[in-house]
C-alpha cells in the first residue's frame, strides 16, 4: 500500500508563540511528516522572531507561504526555521507542494501570480500535488464571509488539478471543506488540521 504524506496545515498565527507551541505539539502527537503554514504567521506588527522555533525544536519540517500581514523582513526571519514556498515549489514524501502567498499587504492575485503557479506545476514531477495559498479561491464556501475569493486561484485549480488546495485568511472559515472539480479545498487556521495526501 502506498504511504501517504501526513501534514499539519495551519494559518493565521498572527505572531502568537503559544499557538505555534500548541500546533507543534499537535503535529508531534499525530507524527506528521510536514507542517504547512498558509500565511499571516506574523501580523499587525506583532510577532516573536522565534515563532517557527517550536516546530524546529520538535524536529518538524516547515514550509510556508506569506500572508498579507507578512512583510519581506519577516519572511527573511521565518526562513531561519522554515522554507518559504511563495512562487516556488518543493517535493516532500513524493508529493509536490507549490505556494502562492500574498505578502506585503497584497489582497488579490493577478495574471503574474497565475503564471508563477503554472510554471511551478509544469516543473513538478510527482503525481500527487498540493497548492498552498494564503487567500481563498472564488466560488468556495469561504466566501460566506463576504470577502470574495480569488478568481486566479480558482482558474489555477481548474487547470492544474492539484489533489489539495490549502488556504487560510478567513479566520472564521477555519475547518470549512469544499471541492473545485476533484480538488479537495481546506480552509485552515489557528487550530490546525491533520491531512493525509
Amino acid at each position: 500500500m502506498e504511504k501517504k504524506l501526513k501534514i499539519l496545515a495551519a494559518g493565521d498565527l498572527h505572531g502568537d508563540l503559544d499557538i505555534a507551541k500548541r500546533l507543534s505539539a499537535k503535529g508531534k502527537k499525530a507524527k506528521v511528516d510536514l507542517v504547512i503554514l498558509a500565511g499571516d504567521i506574523y501580523g499587525y506588527g506583532v510577532g516573536d522572531e522565534n515563532i517557527l522555533k517550536p516546530f524546529k525544536d520538535a524536529g518538524q519540517k516547515v514550509v510556508f507561504v506569506p500572508g498579507n500581514c507578512d512583510f519581506d523582513e519577516e519572511r527573511a526571519i521565518l526562513t531561519k526555521h522554515g522554507k518559504d514556498i511563495h512562487n516556488y515549489y518543493v517535493t516532500y514524501g513524493g508529493v509536490g507542494i507549490a505556494g502562492i502567498g500574498s505578502p506585503n499587504w497584497k489582497l488579490s492575485l493577478d495574471e503574474g501570480d497565475f503564471g508563477m503557479i503554472k510554471k511551478n506545476f509544469e516543473r513538478m514531477k510527482p503525481k500527487k500535488r498540493i497548492l498552498v495559498s494564503h487567500l481563498h479561491a472564488a466560488g468556495t464556501l469561504a466566501e460566506f464571509s463576504g470577502i470574495p475569493g480569488e478568481k486566479v486561484l480558482r482558474k489555477a485549480v481548474r487547470e492544474f488539478k492539484p489533489d489539495l488546495l490549502i488556504a487560510a485568511h478567513i479566520h472564521e472559515g477555519e475547518g470549512i471543506e469544499d471541492k473545485i472539480g476533484k480538488t479537495r479545498v481546506v480552509q485552515v487556521g489557528r487550530r490546525g488540521k491533520i491531512i493525509e495526501v
